[in-house]
């Protein structure tokens, strides 16, 4: 079972990745709409972390299939990247939001 906990994961964490570099390319592209839907989707993860303790769900479940805990024992990543995740897709969320908002408001050209 741990395999496909894994998967399913690594699948919503790409997917999430994607949707933060998204942000950076509509807003690069002057497509606010978009923009706006990727920071607005990749917002309700943000809310589901912190509901969850700053953990995704699918944590709790992969940790009932093993005694592991290293930073990626619950997803496809290398450990040096699962340990890092919110700090470096966290920046790059929020910075995207910053130069969205400062193209749309014609700070940035």
């Amino acid at each position: 079972m741990l395999p496909v906990i894994r998967a399913a994961h690594t699948i919503v964490w790409l997917f999430f990745v994607a949707c933060i570099l998204a942000i950076w390319i509509f807003a690069a592209r002057s497509d606010y709409s978009n923009a706006s839907l990727s920071i607005g989707l990749v917002f309700v993860e943000v809310v589901v972390l912190a509901v969850n303790d700053w953990k995704c769900p699918l944590t709790a479940i992969a940790a009932r299939h093993t005694d592991d805990r290293r930073a990626n024992f619950d997803i496809y990543l290398p450990e040096w990247l699962a340990r890092h995740n919110k700090s470096i897709f966290g920046a790059l969320y929020l910075t995207g939001i910053a130069f969205t908002l400062a193209r749309w408001t014609r700070v940035l050209p």
